[in-house]
């Protein structure tokens, strides 16, 4: 079922349907237990393991995230996001783990992965500023990735094998457990 949506993602962000997202959202965060902290004091645990469970979690929230404006060190729907501040508010919001606001945090307590055995809700990072770890995104399935990609762009959806992201992959990582 999971790699189902991202085909369904792509017909919602066509058809403009946030009313539906924003309900959906509105009625799974009613839902949601209570925040559990993957921090010890001002560290992050290594060993960051989300229940596979919460892939279509993770996949809504990101989703209900398109189009938001693009800002260097945001964190939130309200101010914008950069793309670690977008995983780490998807994350949070949809499995409540908090992620450090670093690509190359995240890439430390993720678990490498194959690209061939990506899942929706997996992470891809990319090498975008000559540094590794420099760019990231959450996979949707099918090839297509969400991610907040620079300046004055908005959070949206690219494919891996375009030009500029396929010249740039640096990996693929997980944050879901084995089982």
């Amino acid at each position: 079922m999971a790699r189902m949506i991202a085909p369904i993602a792509l017909r919602m962000q066509r058809a403009a349907l946030p009313g539906l997202l924003s309900a959906l959202l509105l009625l799974a965060g009613c839902a949601s237990a209570p925040r559990q902290e993957s921090r010890v004091g001002t560290q992050f645990n290594q060993a960051v393991a989300v229940s596979p469970s919460k892939r279509n979690d993770v996949i809504i929230m990101a989703l209900a995230q398109l189009n938001t404006h693009y800002r260097y060190g945001g964190s939130s729907p309200a101010e914008g996001f950069d793309c670690s501040g977008l995983v780490d508010y998807v994350f949070r919001t949809a499995t409540d783990t908090g992620l450090p606001h670093s690509t190359e945090r995240i890439a430390e307590i993720s678990r490498p992965i194959n690209r061939s055995s990506l899942s929706p809700g997996d992470l891809v990072f990319f090498n975008t500023l000559h540094e590794r770890y420099s760019h990231m995104g959450i996979y949707l399935g099918h090839g297509q990735f969400i991610n907040a990609p620079s300046t004055g762009g908005v959070v949206r959806i690219d494919s891996l094998d375009s030009r500029y992201f396929a010249r740039r992959f640096d990996g693929a990582r997980t944050l879901f457990s084995a089982n």
